[in-house]
């Protein structure tokens, strides 16, 4: 059987969630679902990452030891992707005992490896605590972190670090592989920053307990960053009690991850696992920044669009997941903003789609009496418009195209509506001789919107339901029904109620 693993990053709880981690979060969640759909054995994994020097700041700011503070803030993490209709298969925290376990195993594997890519030195510079990231002057914008607008603090400490020098030919070899970064300017990014000279990094904090320990010196903790990315592989050791799912996920195992983590991700995190013995991911996918003006959203800046939370209450999970995969081309930065919302939902999801279901079932109710037979026809213009569909949205998908793959299935959305107006079934109805016409003109308008609910379960779950069961077809939402000619025979069929019904005036603070 074909697998899939897929991970989002996992997030600082030094906060509580914002509508950043909501879009990387549904962006995973759809590509998993759309996996699973086409009959692929698939596993998503999302979490936090607790063991960050800015999250033991903010607990000892409320007077609360780290793991007390990140054990009280961890269920409004929990319910972000539960709230927007993801179903992790794991979710993972850093304190866990399975990943500090692996952590600590891993670590040990490098420095045994016989190369020495392990050693002790004296590090001295600029670390920027909200990037949890050392940072040259030629990073910093006016002496401050351009992400954060602060500037970074001095360290000076003797650390254990990583020899990432020695793995320059053999990351730009993986570079070689055309698709193993995407998009490819991001690759380029990546391969340009290898290309430039690779320093050598620590893979140790000293004189600050918050971390997993480095098993052969515990002075000191795991870097952030050595401890957070390992998660990947380690949540495949302990995910399902006495299960070691790492053969059956790893060789498929592919990232999503910000543009802002890309040299951790791209860089660093391949020569790890090589020289822990490991094969890196198969693939990496980098999104660019959902934008308030022209800063990244970001609760540092003080620029939130919304709580993500407050959004699913008001306009519901679908919407918003919507939002996330229709307002900004996936890969790119783009401007999020609640009226952006609130159009794409009265404007699309209520008139495009909401309204057609509306009409075709009223159609079938007033004309037919809610019963329908297959009237398939070969030379139906619905069934040149759905026929490419399933491989088209299907490749858009394997491509990480988030974006155009929903706007291809919105082009057949378009199109049924076009076609409802071009036909004309209100117009049949009044003449007996066209009967037939206007049953197949029915049908197809009903088979249409079956092949969009299917395509669209993904993006849509909720909605994609209640579609199916409006339309009294089965709830099989198996990729080869996205075809024409599939519907089955209705009885009973009613007008379907408001899909996504008038929402009032939202008043949700930025």
């Amino acid at each position: 059987m074909e697998r899939f693993y897929l991970t989002t990053p996992i997030y600082y709880v030094n906060s509580t969630p914002h509508i950043g981690h909501a879009y990387t979060t549904v962006a995973a969640d759809v590509f998993v679902r759309h996996q699973r759909q086409r009959g692929r054995e698939s596993f998503l994994l999302t979490g936090v990452d607790e063991h960050a020097s800015k999250v033991a700041r903010v607990a000892a700011a409320q007077g609360l030891e780290p793991q007390e503070y990140v054990d009280g803030i961890v269920e409004s993490w929990r319910a972000l992707p539960a709230r927007l209709g993801v179903s992790p298969d794991f979710f993972i925290r850093t304190s866990d005992e399975g990943h500090k376990r692996f952590v600590q195993e891993f670590l040990e594997r490098i420095r045994q490896n016989g190369r020495d890519d392990i050693y002790q030195d004296v590090y001295a510079g600029l670390y920027c605590v909200g990037c949890e990231a050392f940072k040259t002057e030629d990073e910093l914008v006016d002496g401050k972190c351009p992400e954060h607008d602060v500037e970074p603090e001095w360290i000076e400490e003797r650390n254990w670090f990583f020899r990432l020098s020695a793995y320059q030919e053999r990351l730009l070899a993986l570079y070689e592989r055309h698709d193993f970064v995407l998009p490819a300017f991001r690759a380029n990014e990546a391969r340009s920053f290898i290309e430039s000279g690779l320093q050598d990094f620590s893979i140790s904090r000293a004189g600050q307990p918050w971390g997993i320990p480095i098993p052969w010196d515990p002075d000191q903790v795991a870097y952030v960053w050595a401890d957070a990315l390992v998660n990947y592989l380690s949540a495949l050791t302990y995910a399902r009690s006495g299960e070691d799912l790492v053969e059956r996920f790893w060789p498929v195992a592919r990232h999503l991850l910000g543009k802002d983590i890309l040299r951790f991700h791209c860089v660093y995190w391949p020569a790890l696992l090589l020289a822990a013995g490991y094969e890196p991911p198969q693939q990496l996918f980098a999104h660019g920044y959902l934008l308030s003006g022209d800063r990244k959203v970001s609760k540092s800046l003080g620029n939130l669009v919304a709580d993500p939370l407050d959004l699913v209450d008001l306009y519901g999970a679908d919407a918003v997941r919507f939002w996330c995969a229709r307002s900004v081309s996936f890969g790119q930065d783009g401007i999020a903003s609640v009226d952006g919302l609130r159009e794409r939902y009265e404007r699309e999801l209520g008139n495009d789609l909401g309204n057609l279901l509306s009409r075709v079932t009223a159609m079938i109710a007033r004309y037919r009496d809610g019963d329908l037979e297959p009237s398939p026809s070969a030379d139906s213009p619905i069934a040149a418009i759905l026929e490419p569909l399933a491989d088209d949205v299907a490749a858009r998908l394997d491509d990480f195209d988030l974006t155009g793959a929903l706007e291809r299935i919105w082009e057949v959305v378009r199109a049924l509506n076009r076609h409802v107006e071009s036909t004309a079934p209100w117009q049949l109805a009044k003449d007996d001789a066209r009967a037939n016409e206007l049953d197949c003109v029915l049908w197809d308008l009903l088979d249409g919107l079956r092949v969009v609910a299917i395509a669209l379960a993904a993006y849509l779950p909720e909605a994609s339901e209640r579609i199916l069961d409006a339309l009294r077809q089965p709830a099989t939402l198996d990729w080869r029904e996205v075809a024409y000619g599939r519907a089955q025979r209705v009885e009973g069929l009613a007008a379907a109620t408001p899909l996504f019904p008038r929402v009032d005036e939202p008043s949700l603070t930025v």
